[in-house]
């Protein structure tokens, strides 16, 4: 019986200062209510989110008072 793993994938959100022309920008007004709720719990603790809960891909931008680049962990 063949059997498979599921890798569950962390994200982390960083402040940068500058960001690539060719990076994807999301601004937070974007954001759907379940990916802003999960993004604002990121920034207020010290731990990283699933995937799943974020639904943003690594390296995008997330513009809010500041830019917030979504990184894997």
């Amino acid at each position: 019986m063949p059997t498979s793993s599921t890798t569950r994938r962390s994200l982390a959100l960083s402040r940068v200062e500058t960001i690539d022309a060719a990076a994807t920008v999301r601004h937070v007004d974007q954001l759907d209510e379940e990916t802003l709720d999960a993004f604002y719990r990121a920034l207020e603790g010290t731990r990283s989110v699933g995937a799943t809960e974020i639904g943003l891909e690594p390296g995008t931008i997330v513009v809010a008072t500041d830019y917030y680049r979504v990184e894997s962990t």
